[in-house]
């Protein structure tokens, strides 16, 4: 068997240490290992050329290997977490090995013995924990996508190991990447074999970054018996009905997970099994094209999420994406989350009380999982017993009588009914200081007076440091010069000096007393058998106060492990209602209403706004102009397709994407901003509105139109709801107009969706006449003193015209050009069937008038002539008063 380079470097003997480095990097060949030396994390060989690009930071050499120097670059462990944010985002996984044991147990096993070390975790974007590289408000989700033979079924699973989130989705892969694209995914699981499947690859561009495994990593069988382990159970059927495709998913997303933390068993929450059809399918080009969760920058900013969040917790804000992102088809669970922004509405009092009780509530599902993967620090502790007080508090000051949701958000935070949690938060109230550090190891987080034997501890720790600075005054006296008293973890305390000062502690009398421990650059180390029998003293009791606050913080994290169940269901509950109160609040601010919901296939929004645009708008002083807009998919009451027609600039965007929106809110649960809604169920939500050129696909802008048009017209079905804008226009004229004519048509006959189609073919309009369900709205504008001034308001009927050269005059198109412009439109429109005459005047410039010929002023003739480099002062001055004279 061929030995891979790394097994022959340790055949050839590398020293004790390099030989653990090199051991633990064959296991990991992928990852950046970073290995724990002491006070800092440091990489090697090629990872330290790699690791010193990517951070920035210094590349070394320490010792020799094979011949050569080793390449060396490395990290201070306190602030791993900097770094490791910053790889993560550049795409990289990170091997942390830590040291397993101390140097004093290392002695234990032999003088010469190596301090212990192991691969702990592997750091990926799709398995982050810690909070300073997470998103407070955002789900960073990883997900697994499995195939059926011949590629026609799927399963998607997905987990938050931040949180315990854990479900899968079985279906068209088509479908399944459609929910992964509402899902925030920071990493996605491949089997190596699928990467070519077409469906893999947009998973994999929806994705931070992609990691692909062996096939034999979701195998059915060895999914389910690894699943059952994991959860201690016979079965999954208690679970959930799953197929073997979804076990698949499961198992190949549960073991990586588990190969990440090191082998220890994944803190998820019972896989969830999610049907597809309870839920409102969003491509992703229409969740970029609506900006629902991010704007097309990229931004939360000018996002509908964004405009309407007034949630007060990060699992509110991420319950509202999550809420914006998978619309509900279920009629009953839509109509219990507008009872339950209703209630808040009805009651805004209430509704301002509990929203300031939500303001101090934290986190507690993210501080669980840290715990509960031995991750978790006092602050961690902190969080989750604040918040229960919290949650009992706003508990408290609801109502007895509510409505369904808010009744089970109370039951879920009361303690009448969690006698667990009420003795967890009294616990935690007793157990922590006010404030607490970071770190377990750092101590200090145990209130005084909950132990009695961390009391004497601290005691006696606190008594040595007085005894320090005692014996700091008495040295200094003794040396007759101020002498400070420092610690390391090293020396312990020591007396540290200048080199200036040192030279008189070596000489008699002094010598006696000071004890010469260390030499550095720049300072001079000593001791004396005081220091040395009172730092033995302080170390012991500073390392029994922190054993037994080490003690105290593993028992505090297992009375919470034990109530792990009823804390996430106290933590959905806040953030349900923190969604609610959210909801109301906008709703009251933004006069907003109830959306009148059933099974029909009618869209009828009187006075209704975007409410993203509204909100900018209104920021500015300016005013949003409400529209009205009907449709019904039997064709009878109003169109099923309208037509939308009108300028440039005139609203038509904002028009067909404010009644996009106004589907997804009302769907979400949310009350929307029109003075009334009407909506029967939408399936689907398509959108086809603006382009850009996708040149990473070596797609054009009408490439990328005509894939999106395509994916409509083959999805979208008669309880769907679709919006196209300005379809046909990357192409030439008359290609253009019998595209947007037929798609017009398809959707009509074939689909028979309720739809928006704003076009600038004012031929398409004609289409109103020949099909009974087509008709025609425009967006009004007007020529004043002529100017164009747009309305924006949407009236019934055709737009005569499309004003797009009062459109390119307010753009700035120079003079010339725009008088050229009325020429040509003047001609086309005086004979549109025959332009010959155009021809043989297209050039700019040839029909158009002279340019006129531009006259130099007096003064910058005057200038011209001028040499400033030649001028006396009395000179220039003289020379400006001339040219005041002149431009006069």
């Amino acid at each position: 068997m061929t030995k891979s380079p790394i097994s022959e470097n340790i055949a050839k003997g590398p020293t004790p240490v390099m030989a653990q480095y090199l051991g633990a990097k064959e296991q990991h060949p992928d990852a950046l290992l970073f290995f724990r030396m002491g006070d800092f994390y440091e990489v090697f060989f090629e990872d330290a050329k790699t690791a010193s690009a990517a951070l920035d930071i210094a590349l070394t050499k320490r010792g020799n290997h094979n011949g050569e120097d080793i390449p060396m670059a490395g990290v201070p462990a306190h602030s791993i977490e900097n770094y490791l944010a910053k790889l993560v985002r550049q795409g990289f996984k990170v091997a942390i090995c830590d040291q397993v044991e101390t140097p004093e147990d290392a002695k234990k096993r032999g003088y010469k013995a190596v301090v212990k070390r192991e691969v702990t975790r592997i750091i990926t974007a799709g398995t982050l924990t810690e909070e300073s590289l997470l998103a407070a408000d955002t789900s960073n989700r990883i997900s697994a996508l499995v195939f059926a033979l011949g590629g026609l079924e799927a399963a998607l699973a997905w987990a938050d190991v931040s949180t315990g989130e854990f479900a899968v989705m079985g279906g068209h892969p088509q479908r399944l990447i459609d929910e992964a694209s509402g899902l925030n995914i920071g990493e996605a699981l491949l089997i190596d074999k699928d990467f070519e499947r077409p469906h893999a690859k947009i998973l994999a561009s929806l994705a931070g970054s992609l990691t692909l495994r062996p096939a034999i990593k979701a195998d059915t069988k060895s999914s389910q018996i690894q699943l059952c382990q994991g959860y201690n159970v016979a079965t999954l059927e208690g679970f959930g009905d799953f197929d073997k495709l979804e076990i698949s998913a499961l198992g190949l997303l549960y073991e990586y997970v588990k190969t990440t933390q090191a082998g220890l068993l994944p803190k998820l929450k019972p896989p969830a099994r999610i049907c597809a059809d309870n839920f409102v399918a969003i491509d992703a080009a229409t969740r970029n094209s609506l900006e629902i969760d991010k704007s097309q920058k990229g931004q939360k900013a000018a996002s509908l999420l964004h405009a309407i969040d007034f949630t007060k917790t990060p699992q509110g804000g991420r319950l509202l994406c999550d809420d914006l992102a998978r619309p509900l088809l279920d009629l009953q669970a839509i109509e219990q989350r507008y009872d339950a922004v209703h209630f808040f509405v009805d009651d805004e009092i209430n509704c301002t009380k509990i929203r300031e009780n939500l303001a101090s509530v934290n986190d507690m599902a993210r501080p669980l999982s840290r715990l509960e993967l031995n991750r978790g620090g006092p602050r961690d502790l902190g969080a989750i017993g604040k918040s229960l007080d919290a949650a009992n508090k706003i508990a408290a000051a609801l109502p007895q009588i509510l409505p369904p949701l808010l009744a089970k958000a109370h039951s879920d935070c009361n303690f009448n009914n969690k006698p667990n949690l009420s003795e967890l938060a009294q616990y935690l109230r007793a157990l922590l200081a006010d404030e607490l550090p970071y770190l377990a190891r750092d101590g200090g987080f145990v209130r005084r007076g909950f132990d009695a034997n961390l009391d004497e501890f601290v005691s006696l720790r606190d008594e040595s440091r007085r005894l320090i600075a005692e014996l700091s005054a008495h040295v200094s006296q003794i040396a007759g010069m101020q002498l400070k008293i420092k610690f390391n973890n090293i020396l312990g305390y020591f007396i540290e000096t200048t080199p200036k000062q040192a030279p008189i502690l070596f000489e008699a009398p002094l010598n006696q007393t000071f004890i010469h421990r260390q030499t550095l650059a720049g300072m001079v180390r000593f001791t004396t058998n005081e220091l040395i029998e009172l730092n033995s003293k302080t170390a012991r009791a500073g390392e029994m106060a922190l054993a037994r606050e080490l003690a105290l913080f593993d028992e505090a994290r297992a009375r919470i492990s034990a109530c792990a169940h009823e804390i996430r269901a106290a933590n959905d509950a806040l953030a349900r209602l923190d969604v609610t109160i959210s909801a109301a609040h906008f709703a009251i601010e933004n006069a907003c209403c109830r959306p009148k919901i059933d099974t029909s296939t009618k869209f009828k929004a009187i006075g209704a706004r975007h409410a993203v645009v509204a909100q900018a708008l209104s920021k500015s002083g300016a005013i949003f102009t409400d529209n009205d807009c009907e449709l019904d998919g039997e064709g009878a009451d109003a169109p099923r397709l309208l037509l939308v027609t009108g300028p440039n600039m005139a609203g038509k965007s904002t028009y067909l994407r404010q009644n996009a929106l106004l589907v997804i809110m009302a769907q979400a649960g949310q009350f929307v901003p029109a003075t009334s809604f009407e909506l029967g169920l939408v399936d689907r939500v398509f959108s086809r509105v603006g382009a850009a050129d996708d040149l990473y696909a070596g797609q054009s802008t009408f490439m990328v139109e005509m894939v999106e048009t395509a994916a409509i017209l083959n999805r979208a079905t008669a309880k769907s709801f679709v919006i196209l804008d300005e379809i046909g226009r990357g192409t030439a004229t008359y290609d253009g107009l019998a595209i947007a004519w037929a798609v017009t048509e398809y959707l009509h006959d074939v689909n028979k969706s309720r739809a928006l189609f704003a076009t600038h073919y004012h031929e398409l309009t004609s289409l109103a006449g020949r099909l009974e369900a087509v008709g025609n709205s425009s967006l009004q504008a007007r020529e004043w003193n002529g100017e164009l001034v747009f309305l924006h308001k949407v009236v019934a009927g055709a737009a005569d015209k499309s004003y797009g050269v009062q459109v390119a005059k307010l753009a700035g198109i120079p003079k010339i050009a725009i008088e050229r412009a009325k020429m040509v439109l003047s001609r086309l429109e005086n004979d549109k069937t025959n332009n010959a005459g155009l021809s043989d005047d297209l050039p700019l410039f040839n029909a158009a008038q002279t340019a006129p010929i531009i006259q130099k002023s007096p003064a910058e003739l005057m200038l011209e002539d001028i040499n400033p480099n030649e001028l006396s002062p009395r000179e220039a001055l003289d020379i400006l008063f001339d040219l005041k004279a002149a431009i006069k």
